[in-house]
């Protein structure tokens, strides 16, 4: 035990000499100075540069986003913000954010309903959460999965052809739903040919925005294929809007509406009518 302290002790003692003599040994892993300027204070230096990427990783999300909301000919969406760098992040909380928008809005319709009709009988509908988080992440992953497969498929006899990878695919899908967010929440207007408004016109941002992104791929095609592809896209999008449309935002039921009260004051006193004598 006496010569495990004594080692100890002339470990510290070595330790406050080393310090001694080279004092600037204690602050140089402790502040370091990063590739863009910055000091990075922290234990290795680690967190100025951690939170600067957290940042920029920020940065790139919502200029994606801006990038999915203003679709124009000749801007190529993977080459102008992806740039071959394609991230789950942004999709996945879009896509989650999407779905629970779906389900709280569909039922905040019929709340709204009923205020303006007591007659309507509301009851939570909490699978709406489940349905609408299926519907969206098989859109968002199957679709691109199959669209991936037909332009590998297709590369092999057009090898002009490059196609995009499957996470660049499913980022172009996953940014073009952000659009829908909004549109969603503006269905809450209960006047219904503005609705089917501001769908069509989420629809047609978002679906070009898809197109102006392949066409650089599928033209490499022929005409026909190109044309065909093109048109399965739009009309995948155009029934995932309509879908949402007619299940979340559906025209009341019957059993959502109550039978209207009955006048039970008009109606006969079985004790006063008369019952004809027996025989």
């Amino acid at each position: 035990m006496a010569a495990t302290e004594e080692l100890a002790f002339h470990e510290f003692e070595e330790a406050t000499n080393l310090l001694a003599e080279t004092p600037d040994a204690a602050t140089s892993s402790k502040s370091e100075l990063t590739p863009q300027g910055h000091v990075a204070v922290g234990l290795g230096g680690s967190y100025g540069v951690e939170d600067e990427v957290e940042e920029s990783d920020k940065t790139a999300v919502l200029d994606r986003i801006k990038g999915s909301l203003l679709p124009r000919p000749g801007h190529n969406f993977v080459q102008n913000h992806l740039r071959h760098r394609p991230d789950l992040y942004g999709p996945f909380w879009i896509c989650a954010t999407l779905a629970f928008v779906l389900a709280i809005t569909g039922n905040l319709t019929l709340v709204l309903a009923q205020r303006r009709d007591p007659s309507i009988h509301y009851s939570p509908q909490f699978h709406k959460v489940t349905v609408a988080g299926i519907i969206i992440y098989c859109y968002a992953w199957l679709v691109p999965l199959a669209l991936s497969g037909f332009l590998w498929w297709r590369k092999g006899i057009r090898e002009r052809m490059g196609p995009y990878t499957f996470l660049e695919t499913v980022c172009v899908y996953g940014y073009s739903l952000f659009i829908f967010i909004p549109t969603v929440v503006l269905w809450l207007i209960p006047v219904p040919w503005l609705q089917w408004f501001f769908a069509v016109l989420a629809l047609a941002l978002s679906a070009s925005g898809l197109v102006f992104t392949l066409w650089p791929i599928v033209r490499e095609d022929t005409r026909l294929v190109a044309s065909v592809l093109l048109s399965a896209v739009v009309l995948f999008h155009a029934l995932l809007v309509m879908g949402c449309k007619f299940y979340f935002f559906q025209p009341l039921t019957p059993e959502h509406v109550a039978p209207p009260p009955q006048d039970t004051s008009l109606l006969p006193n079985p004790s006063l009518i008369p019952t004809s004598p027996r025989t």
